[in-house]
């Protein structure tokens, strides 16, 4: 018999569809963990990340109808992954084990049952992995096969086909909370952590109601963040890429020498703008991936609150933050 608490975090924006579905599928999880004596008690801790619909007015009414589930209203919206902060840090001092898992239950739900075996065995960290991409568009498995083959070159850990569902110890997530930066990539930060882990496979479900919250925009800008959160070697690729284009450019020149030198020539236009519109774009790239770096400083820098949080609605007395972060 286990008497850890668990807490489950679910970050929301624009959920209220699911939301209703998510409550009952998620507290007959809990229900069945603690008939099997693997937890002691369960929440469910609802982060919403600044809607724009009912879904925070749907939270406050399923806390008053289940004690079992808690909601924490963001003031504004702040991007998945500081919300999911949000809630594990909520989850961090007052609970004993969490779970992240969308709002959407794409990820299988009967997976957290191995994850809280793990656990109670004496895992800290337990990642939630697909089996296969099939549920997604060609083009959505190929760009997410090019990113986690991108990051792995890069020299970064990072758990290939694994979101943001997983299991954290209160070890592990004592240990990620002192983790002091803004830009926020946590597939790469966890990792990082150490401790023991282990990985549970599970087959993605199509989502139920609802739509995406990460259309093609957002994904190209949390990939971004993942690989200039954690390698400089973007920085060095253009350094080497700048040494190449110098090597060309006297390559260049040798041979117009040489072609002037013994042969009447008649100088085009065509090999001017190509090299112009070249090495144009070369630079507006290189600037690019610069300022990339520059803005993460400059964020950093500025040590601004990830989030500031509005309301906490429970239906039991709890330890609540104090402050900010």
């Amino acid at each position: 018999m286990h008497e850890s608490k668990l807490i489950i975090v679910v970050p929301c924006y624009n959920e209220q569809e699911m939301l209703d579905y998510t409550t009952d599928e998620l507290l007959k999880v809990i229900d069945r963990l603690q008939q099997d004596g693997k937890i002691g008690t369960g929440k469910i801790l609802y982060v919403d990340d600044g809607s724009k619909d009912a879904t925070w007015s749907i939270i406050e009414r399923l806390t008053r109808r289940h004690e079992a589930v808690c909601g924490l209203k963001l003031a504004h919206n702040v991007g998945h992954q500081n919300a999911l902060w949000a809630g594990l840090e909520w989850a961090s001092l007052n609970g004993d084990v969490s779970i992240s898992i969308d709002a959407d239950l794409q990820d299988d739900t009967r997976a957290i049952d191995e994850m809280v075996d793990r656990y109670n065995q004496g895992t800290d960290i337990v990642y939630g992995v697909r089996k296969d991409r099939q549920t997604d568009s060609v083009f959505k498995r190929q760009t997410a096969l090019m990113f986690y083959r991108l990051v792995r070159n890069l020299g970064e850990e990072i758990i290939y086909n694994h979101a943001d569902f997983r299991l954290m110890s209160r070890r592990a997530l004592k240990a990620l909370m002192t983790y002091p930066e803004r830009n926020i990539f946590l597939r790469g930060m966890v990792p990082r952590i150490g401790l023991s882990t282990a990985c549970v496979y599970y087959d993605r479900k199509e989502r139920m109601a609802g739509e995406s919250k990460y259309p093609f925009s957002k994904m190209f800008a949390l990939a971004m963040d993942g690989i200039t959160s954690f390698s400089v070697r973007p920085l060095q690729w253009i350094y080497i890429a700048g040494f190449i284009m110098v090597f060309l450019a006297l390559v260049a020149i040798i041979y117009c020498l040489g072609v002037y030198q013994f042969s009447e020539v008649v100088w085009g236009w065509t090999s001017i703008l190509i090299s112009i519109w070249f090495i144009g774009g070369a630079t507006l790239v290189s600037i690019g991936i610069i300022g990339e770096y520059v803005g993460k400083i400059y964020r950093e820098v500025k040590r601004r609150p990830r989030y500031f949080v509005e309301k906490i609605v429970d239906g039991e007395e709890e330890q609540q933050m104090g402050r900010d972060f």
